[in-house]
C-alpha cells in the first residue's frame, strides 16, 4: 500500500517524503526481519513495537528519502 502526504505535512515537502511504502505482514517476526533488513544504518522514526490502535508497527525513512512503514495486525 501506498500513501501520500496532505494538510501540515505537505507544506514541508522534500522530494521522496510525498508519500510512505507501507508494508503489512502475516507475522511479528516477518515485520521484525522485513524492518531490520531495510532500516539497517537509516534514519528510524518509530522501532517496531505494539501501538495504541493495536497494530506492531514501525517507521524509518531509507537512504533515498523514502519513509516506510512496516506493520502486522493480528486480526484473531
Amino acid at each position: 500500500m501506498g500513501s501520500d502526504t496532505s494538510g501540515e505535512w505537505a507544506k514541508k515537502f522534500i522530494q521522496g517524503n510525498n508519500f510512505s511504502v507501507s508494508i503489512s505482514t502475516d507475522s511479528k517476526v516477518a515485520a521484525d526481519e522485513f524492518f531490520n533488513k531495510l532500516s539497517a544504518d537509516v534514519k528510524v522514526i518509530m522501532a517496531m513495537d505494539n501501538t495504541f490502535w493495536g497494530s506492531y508497527f514501525g517507521m524509518f525513512v531509507d537512504k533515498f528519502g523514502i519513509q516506510w512503514m512496516i506493520g502486522y495486525d493480528d486480526l484473531h
